[in-house]
């Protein structure tokens, strides 16, 4: 079966790779400006409609649906309840750092695997707990680009990652990507990585 990754997230790219899983990359074309707060169920909303999105298109291409495997995912951070987008300006990186500096929040990462056979979703859900950062840490981390198309403002994957005092769930939800819901996904429909030497 064609596994297809519909994100041209890099971060998803990369784990998919170390996974050593065999995949292309067919960006999704949905619509993701939705009405919804809730952030459990914006992610997974979202997460199946790229899925879907790609899925139908490569059916209209002319692919037989039957060979066709489609993952969709989609990250969110929330802090008390709402959620943080990716920031719109650079002092809007500032301000996000700033609100979660020192404290808790919470990222959610839907994932969904869209096939003939229907869709398999689940939503991974990890606690990450910032240290207090100061004005010049902050300016020094915006200044560098690097917060700058990520959800919550920073990237734990980069050098934010010496801020990150403690972390409770799955790691790679907060980069974007739950390793261990894919896996069972894809071995419930008979795709399993190539382990490759390092």
């Amino acid at each position: 079966m064609h596994l297809v990754l519909a994100s041209s997230s890099q971060r998803r790219r990369q784990l998919m790779d170390m996974c050593g899983y065999s995949y292309d990359v067919v960006v999704s074309n949905a619509n993701e400006e939705i009405d919804e707060q809730n952030p459990h169920a914006l992610v997974s909303a979202l997460a199946e409609m790229k899925a879907r999105e790609v899925f139908l298109r490569l059916i209209s291409d002319g692919k037989k649906a039957e060979d066709i495997a489609v993952i969709g995912a989609d990250t969110v951070v929330a802090f008390e309840g709402k959620i943080i987008g990716k920031p719109r300006s650079e002092q809007d990186a500032m301000r996000i750092l700033r609100m979660l500096s020192g404290r808790t929040h919470t990222v959610y990462t839907g994932v969904s695997v869209v096939t003939e056979e229907g869709m398999q979703l689940d939503v991974s859900t990890t606690l990450v707990k910032l240290s207090q950062l100061s004005d010049e840490e902050i300016n020094a981390y915006v200044s560098s680009g690097e917060p700058m198309d990520k959800a919550g403002a920073y990237g734990i994957q980069g050098p934010f990652g010496m801020f990150v005092d403690r972390i409770i769930g799955n790691y790679f939800t907060i980069i974007g990507l739950p390793l261990p819901e894919l896996y069972r996904m894809l071995k419930n429909i008979g795709i399993l990585p190539e382990f490759k030497s390092q």
